[in-house]
C-alpha cells in the first residue's frame, strides 16, 4: 500500500518545518483520521501524498512517498472556483466511450444523489450535501486505490454529516481524511495520524496510532496524566533532597565561620566536609538533568471566563426582526424573529447556505446599538483581527477597561509565552486566535456571546474543554454549528433557519 518514510516538508516562503521524521504505511483497511490544530501541515500532507509535483511549488519535500502505482482520490478543503463554475455532467461524464454506467448507477443509489442533479447545471448552485456527493462521485468513478478528503463536512449541515459519515464506515477503500467533527471520527477513524508543534510551535511532532480516534484520545491524556504525576513525585522527593541538602550546606557554612577563627584544625576539618557537601549538590544538580521530563504535548485551548457575570432570567437581551434576510442582493429568509430573555444558550442550525452567518451579522449590528457588554467570534478570525497586531495589542483595543499587566497576566494564564504574546497574530495557530477571542470576551464580562463555529478552527482533542467552559458560562449564548456534539452538550435551545424563516425545534 502506500508507505511514507522519513518524510520532512518545509515551507518554502518561511523555511517553517511543518512535518519531520514522518514515517507510516497506510494499509487497505485502515480508515486513518489526521487531526491536529489549524496551521499544522494536515492539509499539506494531503496535497503532497496526491500530487507532490503540483505540492512542491510552496513546499520543500524530503523523504520517500511510494504508492506503488496506487493512484489517489482527492477532495480539497477548498473547492477551486474552476472546479465550481463546471457542469455536473461534465465533471462526471466527460469520457462516455469509458464510461462505467452500472458502477455509476449503483453510485448514485448509494449517494442518495437524483440523477436529475447531473446535467448542465454548475456546481456551485447545488447544496453543500449535494457537492460532496457530486465531487466524491467523481472521484471514485475514477476507481483510486487510496481516498484523501481534506474537511469534507465544512459545508454540510447536519443531515449530509450523518449521511457522510455512514457512507465513509461502508467504504471498501483505505481511507486518510481530516476532520474536526468528533462524531465522525469516533464513528470511522480506526487508526490516526496526530500532527502537533511542540515546544511553543517550534518543534512538529507526528504520532501514528493504531487506536480507533477515541481509544487514541482516552489513552493519549492517560499517558499524559500518568507521565505528569510520575514528575511531580520526583520533583517532589528531589525537592526534599535538596531541602536537607541546604540545609545541612548552611550548617557546615556557618560552623566554618564560626569555628575556623577559633580553631584551625576545626576549620580545616570542615572545609573538607564542605567539600563534600558541594559534591552532594553537585549529584542532585545532575539527578535534576535525569527527572522523568512533563509531557510536552500541543496544548488543548484553554478558556477562562473569570467572575460569572450575572443576568436575570426575565432580562429582555434581544428583540430582533430582520424580514427580509438578505445578502448580495438575495433573499435567505423572508421573515426572521429572535427574541431572548434571560441566559439562554442557543444553537441555529440549517443548510449550507442558508444565511446563518448573515444572520449572526445582523444580531452584531443590533447588539451595537445597544448598551450591553457582547462578544463575537467570526467563522474567519481574521475578519476581526489585524495579522499584524500582537495579541497585547489586540486585547488592549478589544477591552478598553483592560491594562496592560491585566492583559498580560490573562494571556499567562492562558499558557502564552513572553514571545507569542508580542509575536504578531498571524504567526498564532487557530487555537491561540480563539483564545484571544475568548479573552477578549472575559475581560470584558460580555452577558452575551455571539459564536459563528466556534469549533470550526480547534482540533477535536480540544472539544470536551471547549464544551465544558461554554456548558459552564452563566450568560447568553447565540452560536450556529454543525458540531453535533457542541450542540447536544452546550445549547439548550435549536432553532433551524430556512427560507421561511427562524423555527424552534
Amino acid at each position: 500500500m502506500l508507505h511514507v518514510k522519513k518524510l520532512r516538508l518545509t515551507i518554502r516562503d518561511t523555511d517553517r518545518v511543518l512535518l519531520r521524521d514522518v514515517s507510516f504505511a497506510l494499509q487497505k483497511e485502515n480508515k486513518t483520521a489526521i487531526i491536529g490544530e489549524e496551521g499544522n501541515g494536515k492539509s499539506t500532507l494531503l496535497r503532497v501524498l496526491h500530487d507532490a509535483e503540483a505540492a512542491g511549488a510552496f513546499v520543500k519535500i524530503e523523504g520517500t512517498i511510494h504508492k506503488g502505482g496506487l493512484t489517489t482520490g482527492y477532495l480539497p478543503q477548498q473547492i477551486p472556483d474552476a472546479m465550481l463554475n463546471r457542469t455536473t455532467e461534465s465533471l462526471l461524464l466527460s469520457n462516455p466511450a469509458d464510461f462505467d454506467y452500472a458502477y455509476y448507477y449503483r453510485l448514485l443509489e448509494e449517494m442518495d444523489l437524483p440523477e436529475d442533479r447531473i446535467g448542465p447545471i454548475l456546481l456551485r448552485v447545488l447544496s453543500g450535501g449535494e457537492k460532496i456527493k457530486v465531487l466524491l462521485l467523481s472521484e471514485l468513478l475514477k476507481e483510486p486505490s487510496v481516498l484523501l478528503l481534506d474537511e469534507p463536512t465544512n459545508d454540510l449541515d447536519i443531515d449530509s454529516i450523518a449521511w457522510l459519515e455512514q457512507f465513509l464506515l461502508q467504504l471498501d477503500l483505505p481511507l486518510l481524511f481530516v476532520s474536526h467533527d468528533e462524531m465522525l471520527l469516533e464513528t470511522v477513524a480506526n487508526s490516526v495520524m496526530h500532527i502537533e508543534q511542540t515546544m511553543r510551535r517550534k518543534e512538529p511532532r507526528f504520532t501514528f496510532s493504531g487506536l480507533s480516534y477515541k481509544e487514541y484520545a482516552a489513552d493519549r491524556l492517560h499517558r499524559m496524566e500518568k507521565q505528569t504525576q510520575i514528575a511531580d513525585k520526583e520533583e517532589e522527593i528531589l525537592e526534599q533532597k535538596l531541602a536537607r541538602y541546604r540545609k545541612i550546606r548552611d550548617r557546615v557554612d556557618h560552623e566554618q565561620r564560626v569555628v575556623s577563627r577559633k580553631n584551625p584544625g576545626g576549620g580545616r576539618l570542615l572545609k573538607k566536609k564542605m567539600h563534600t557537601v558541594q559534591a552532594m549538590g553537585r549529584r542532585f544538580e545532575k539527578e535534576k538533568e535525569s527527572l522523568t521530563p512533563r509531557p510536552d504535548y500541543e496544548d488543548s485551548i484553554l478558556i477562562r471566563f473569570g467572575e460569572p457575570v450575572q443576568v436575570p432570567a426575565g432580562k429582555q437581551l434581544l428583540d430582533l426582526t430582520v424580514a427580509p434576510l438578505m445578502a448580495g442582493g438575495r433573499i435567505l429568509s423572508s421573515f426572521v424573529h429572535l427574541n431572548i430573555r434571560g441566559p439562554e444558550k442557543i444553537g441555529i442550525i440549517g443548510k449550507n447556505g442558508c444565511g446563518k452567518t448573515t444572520l449572526l451579522r445582523a444580531v452584531v449590528k443590533e447588539l451595537e446599538s445597544g448598551s450591553l457588554p457582547f462578544g463575537y467570534m467570526p467563522q474567519d478570525y481574521t475578519d476581526r483581527m489585524d495579522g499584524e497586531q500582537t495579541a497585547v495589542d489586540f486585547l488592549l483595543h478589544a477591552s478598553p477597561a483592560a491594562d496592560l499587566t491585566r492583559v498580560r497576566t490573562w494571556l499567562g494564564s492562558l499558557k502564552f509565552s513572553a514571545e507569542e504574546m508580542l509575536a504578531p497574530i498571524r504567526f498564532l495557530s487557530g487555537g491561540q486566535r480563539a483564545k484571544l477571542y475568548f479573552a477578549e470576551m472575559a475581560l470584558n464580562q460580555a452577558e452575551i456571546l455571539v459564536l459563528d463555529e466556534p469549533t470550526r478552527n480547534l482540533s477535536p482533542l480540544s472539544g470536551p474543554e471547549v464544551r465544558e467552559a461554554l456548558a459552564g458560562y452563566t450568560g447568553c449564548i447565540i452560536a450556529v454549528s454543525h458540531d453535533r456534539k457542541f450542540l447536544s452538550s452546550v445549547c439548550e435551545t435549536l432553532y433551524q433557519l430556512d427560507a421561511k424563516g427562524l423555527v424552534r425545534i
